[in-house]
């Protein structure tokens, strides 16, 4: 059962579209179109954002996803959504369809794999 937070998701993206949760990493990856858009922890949603755009991401006061790993912070590359577009369908729209865009323009994909020939004796 998903929590009451992922499943208000929903709601707040109405205007940008179908978004999918999925379990990972004790919190939600949050997904569009087969795209991971966002994650969630600790009922913090966290939005995809690259080079050119997590300093929108700052200027709106938003903060990065960080974690602990060895004793090192990790900073992601996962910035908080602004807290006025959870009321504003337009704002959510905006912010979700950057977080998109990076997110497609970021992906990788995964190396193809080389065949093992058979060797001749």
């Amino acid at each position: 059962m998903r929590p009451a937070f992922t499943e208000h998701l929903n709601e707040v993206f109405r205007a940008f579209g179908a978004i999918d949760a999925r379990r990972m990493f004790g919190g939600y990856g949050i997904y569009h179109e087969g795209v991971m858009i966002g994650l969630v922890i600790d009922e913090t949603l966290y939005l995809k954002t690259d080079a050119g755009t997590h300093e929108r991401f700052q200027d709106a006061g938003a903060e990065p996803f960080r974690y602990e790993k060895r004793g090192e912070t990790v900073v992601t590359s996962y910035y908080s959504m602004p807290v006025d577009a959870f009321d504003d369908p337009d704002l959510a729209r905006s912010w979700a369809s950057v977080a998109y865009e990076a997110a497609l323009r970021t992906r990788q994909r995964a190396p193809k794999r080389k065949r093992k020939s058979a060797k001749a004796d």
